[in-house]
């Protein structure tokens, strides 16, 4: 299940989208270091939803 759907974020004005985006790849971040030191992350699927939310985002960043 998408973290955000396609609807949501293309309702979101560019300045959202800024800050959702930042808030993903700090998210990111946080979750491969926990498997880059060894940790089992809680949820393993979650880091390929975030880099799909992620990429949604830039995707419609980009259209406008």
């Amino acid at each position: 299940m998408a973290i955000l759907t396609v609807r949501e974020i293309r309702d979101m004005s560019k300045q959202e989208l800024i800050d959702e985006l930042e808030g993903f790849n700090s998210e990111l971040i946080n979750e491969r270091a926990t498997l880059s030191a060894g940790g089992a992350p809680e949820k393993p699927g979650r880091i390929r939803e975030l880099r799909r939310t992620i990429a949604r985002i830039k995707t419609i960043q980009k259209e406008k």
